[in-house]
């Protein structure tokens, strides 16, 4: 459970402490008054990265150098200072060299509106699902990844050369296929393990009964080391590196369908199954239920879809939710209301 949690210099708070409860706690008020960025900031506080942007960098607030995040999760003393200068992690008042322990602290899954490009968007939001999954499931993946995007890179930046010396470019072919193949190799569990609870969530939201089905596609072929020598030519062409698992994607089938095809309310059902399968899987992983983090959502579900998705959350787990008004408020009982006004929280 996230308890007391501040908030520095973190988009539009210059400072912001928290207190929340086990349970429910609905976070109210009206628009642009900063309740996404409190979960925004409890998830780069947990697993150190924003559900947002891709980079920290956007969410310090305008003309300060960095943000300050300080929390209490299960007992933990957490903070984490960041500035595109340097970050710094401490776990119970002592500084981390690596993220390894720190991020073994939390779990969470972050729902919003947005969801629905899981399904609908391009194949980048689907890895990015992929990789937060993977990271809080197995503790050498972000490691990995990390990796193999380095050699990706400098692989990718010897390609722009005026005239690209393929000796050079090949001396990055190892790492690249090393952890490339990790990346990989745990994609590939990962959605094995999801796709069962994917399909019986789909199950449970769906009004028509739909079956949910996933399949990983691999952007490094059955065989990467074969496919990046044969892509030689491609790559030169292009100018940048053609296969590897920055070309995967997750495809999505419902009743043996595209889900391009479907319609938005089926579209929608199936991003909810695919957060409450991660949720499951987490549950299952740790032996306890994953912090929630529900940003405005309840009020643009369908009364059947908000229904479904509130009981098939996992039981006993923590729920930071936030929201513009509470006429759907009688479906969570016991939940603790904090509003938010005037960037103070109470």
């Amino acid at each position: 459970m996230l308890t007391a949690f501040t908030l520095r210099h973190f988009r539009c708070f210059t400072a912001l402490p928290c207190e929340f409860a086990p349970g429910a706690n609905v976070i109210i008020g009206p628009n642009a008054q900063g309740k996404t960025s409190i979960l925004e900031a409890a998830c780069a506080l947990l697993r150190l990265q924003s559900p947002r942007v891709s980079a920290l960098g956007h969410a310090i607030q305008h003309e300060r150098r960095g943000f300050a995040l300080d929390g209490h999760f299960a007992g933990r003393h957490m903070q984490f200072y960041f500035s595109r200068e340097r970050k710094k992690l401490a776990l119970d008042s002592v500084t981390q060299t690596s993220a390894r322990d720190y991020l073994e602290v939390a779990r969470l899954v972050y729902f919003s509106n947005p969801d629905i490009e899981l399904v609908r968007g391009a194949g980048e939001v689907r890895r990015r699902f992929l990789d937060f999954v993977a990271a809080q499931l197995d503790a050498s993946y972000r490691k990995n990844l990390r990796s193999y995007e380095r050699a990706l890179r400098s692989r990718n930046h010897l390609l722009k050369m005026p005239k690209p010396s393929w000796r050079q470019i090949e001396a990055f072919d190892p790492p690249l296929i090393e952890h490339g193949l990790a990346v990989t190799a745990a994609r590939a569990r990962l959605i094995a393990a999801l796709a069962p609870h994917a399909a019986a969530a789909q199950l449970a939201v769906s009004s028509s009964a739909e079956n949910l089905d996933l399949d990983y596609l691999r952007g490094s072929g059955e065989d990467f080391a074969r496919e990046l020598a044969a892509s030689r030519e491609e790559d030169q062409r292009l100018r940048q590196t053609s296969v590897g698992p920055h070309r995967d994607d997750l495809a999505l089938f419902l009743n043996d369908r595209d889900s391009e095809f479907a319609s938005e309310g089926q579209q929608r059902s199936a991003a909810l199954a695919l957060k409450l399968a991660q949720a499951r899987l987490l549950e299952a992983h740790a032996g306890k239920p994953p912090l929630l983090l529900l940003d405005d959502i309840f009020g643009e579900l369908d009364p059947a879809r908000r229904n479904a998705l509130l009981q098939n959350l996992p039981a006993h787990s923590q729920r930071l939710i936030t929201t513009t008004h509470l006429n759907w408020l009688d479906e969570t009982t016991g939940a603790r209301i904090l509003h938010l006004t005037h960037g103070t929280l109470g």
